[in-house]
């Protein structure tokens, strides 16, 4: 492809999501459904406008790698051990009680045994794209129905390999899953999963945090982003060389820096690319729909598309009520995981070439597969208008959410900052730390105080930080001008979170009390009024007198430095606040000792 024609088709990319996904959430369907819209627009079976639609997804997949490796940060490895159960009760109850269903279905179609158990078992796997993005745009990661249909699609893609690797058995070729001459077996293949997926975890649990450290010391953004990225993509290629889910390998990638101190930075830094290229993945989708065969038959195909997801939809409530699930939160998970999957093109394909499936069957069954997808966000939209939310929904139950939350979000975690820290340990107050030197937060682990690497003064890291969630943002940056950005960010995009800043000095107090920021504590100011006390009843003079003698010093010279904050700017009119200050102090002194 020459440059010209790649411009031209990002160009109609671009143009088309701008047109269609402002559309579509207007319409209260969804920007995963506009994207759709627009890439069966612009594909091969409707303007022709992008005729490649095969490369495109290719390249797009790691939309849907880099959305893994985001939900692996906000999942820490203790809570992913919390949801074994989840994992292979309700993940393995789904997989193979939809397969099986599905399997009879096609039995019944007048399939063969093995071709129809490979279309159960395929379809029954579910998009994670789809799925997770369905549960990002309503805030119900964290839901329990959002939790459960996390652990289905985790055990869906643990659940590929095996899959894959049992598929030459059934078929009559030896044709296998790898270019090697000889066959492996189901165990090598297994085998071989379980060392890459040993190798990513000894791997990310010594070299990752090293790494990112000397990465993050050198102060270079791009270098950092570059090496999340690098992380990402490495786990992912080493998983589907395997057989595994690249999706798979990026998760787990995640979670290893789950708990690391650069997680809200990462997170900061790949959420940009996986917006976009997860776009580009849902429209290359909606590009790859033939509706050449659904116009030849249409009753088949669309009856097919809609009993598919209407029989998963079915078999994942009742496995969800099973489970526990409350009733809302199992039609929630039954709704959000009722489509077929990208997987299932896969082993489709695979199928076909061991002669268990035509060729005609398994164009049919991709037609199928993509048109669920495309019912999965219009369903959702039609249940959100019609039920508006049961209440038992959002009813906490289960473990603790995935995502962590903290009331206290602490900018700057040095002497100021770590002192705001220990207090809050104490009262068992959660709060996330935040810093910008990697060697500073080094040193503070060593004493088991946990900061997470990362500049405040960007957008992007203080919504990965959660501060939509926070109730209190404790600013105590060194850097001035960061200070004074991050006030300005975080009022305009979270107004109702309280900041209490830090100042250096009383001129970066002026500026953040001009802010509006109501509490503004000078680093110096109050160590040095406790000094004078102590000074004050050295020389003798009771403690009574010494406190009532910096509390009014303290009380004026806190009144004088907010009156003298709206005249920052007029040098002389300073010196004459400051002038009738002394004097009106001066008075207050004299009539305390009268």
């Amino acid at each position: 492809m020459d440059s010209h024609h790649f411009f031209m088709n990002a160009l109609a990319f671009l143009a088309a999501a701008i047109v269609a996904v402002p559309l579509f959430k207007r319409l209260g369907l969804g920007s995963v459904l506009g994207y759709l819209a627009a890439g069966a627009l612009l594909g091969p079976w409707s303007l022709r406008l992008v005729d490649d639609a095969d490369s495109i997804r290719s390249f797009s997949e790691i939309g849907v790698v880099l959305l893994m490796f985001v939900i692996g940060l906000e999942l820490l490895p203790r809570r992913l051990w919390e949801m074994r159960a989840q994992v292979f009760g309700l993940g393995a109850a789904q997989v193979f009680g939809t397969g099986l269903l599905i399997a009879a279905v096609a039995l019944a179609l007048g399939l063969r045994g093995p071709g129809a158990l490979v279309i159960g078992l395929g379809l029954a796997l579910s998009s994670t794209a789809f799925a997770m993005q369905a549960l990002a745009e309503r805030n119900q990661l964290a839901a329990p129905h959002g939790r459960s249909a996390f652990a289905i699609l985790l055990f869906q893609d643990l659940a590929v390999i095996p899959l894959l690797a049992v598929l030459p058995l059934f078929g009559g070729s030896s044709t296998t899953l790898v270019s090697d001459a000889s066959a492996p077996t189901a165990w090598i293949a297994v085998a071989k999963g379980v060392a890459s997926v040993v190798a990513v975890v000894l791997g990310g649990r010594f070299l990752l945090r090293p790494i990112f450290r000397l990465v993050a010391s050198a102060r270079s953004p791009e270098a950092l982003t570059a090496t999340a990225l690098g992380v990402v993509v490495g786990s992912a290629l080493l998983m589907e060389a395997v057989g595994l889910s690249m999706a798979f390998g990026a998760f787990l990638a995640g979670v290893l820096l789950a708990d690391s101190e650069y997680r809200h930075e990462i997170e900061a830094d790949i959420e940009p690319f996986k917006g976009l290229l997860l776009g580009l993945f849902f429209m290359s989708v909606g590009m790859s729909v033939n509706f050449t065969l659904v116009a030849r038959h249409p009753v088949l195909v669309v009856g097919l598309a809609v009993g598919l997801a209407a029989l998963k939809t079915a078999a994942a409530y009742v496995a969800a009520r099973v489970a526990g699930t409350s009733r809302g939160g199992a039609r929630m998970l039954a709704l959000t995981i009722s489509q077929g999957g990208e997987f299932a093109f896969v082993l489709f394909a695979v199928a076909a070439g061991q002669g268990l499936l035509s060729r005609d069957v398994v164009d049919l069954l991709v037609v199928v597969v993509t048109l669920s997808m495309a019912t999965t966000p219009l369903v959702l939209a039609i249940d959100d208008r019609l039920r508006d939310r049961r209440k038992d929904i959002g009813r906490p139950e289960g473990p603790a959410p995935v995502v962590d939350e903290a009331e206290v979000l602490i900018a700057g975690f040095g002497r100021f900052g770590q002192i705001v820290g220990r207090v809050l340990a104490v009262r068992g107050i959660a709060f996330t730390a935040l810093d910008q030197d990697p060697q500073h937060i080094e040193f503070l682990a060593k004493f088991g105080s946990k900061a997470h690497f990362g500049d405040v003064s960007r957008l992007d890291l203080l919504r990965a930080a959660k501060a939509g969630k926070a109730r209190v943002l404790v600013l105590a940056i060194d850097d001035v001008e960061a200070s004074i950005k991050t006030v300005q960010l975080a009022q305009h995009n979270f107004p109702n979170l309280k900041i209490l800043a830090r100042a250096r000095n009383r001129i970066h107090a002026y500026r953040l009390l001009e802010l509006g920021v109501e509490i503004v504590n000078r680093e110096t100011f109050f160590s040095s009024l406790e000094m004078a006390r102590a000074v004050l009843t050295g020389l003798g003079l009771p403690d009574s007198v010494a406190n009532e003698t910096i509390r009014i010093f303290r009380d004026h010279d806190e009144g004088q430095m907010r009156k003298a904050a709206k005249h920052r700017q007029d040098t002389k009119k300073l010196m004459e606040i400051a002038a009738e200050g002394r004097k009106e102090l001066q008075s207050l002194f004299d009539q305390d000792r009268r």
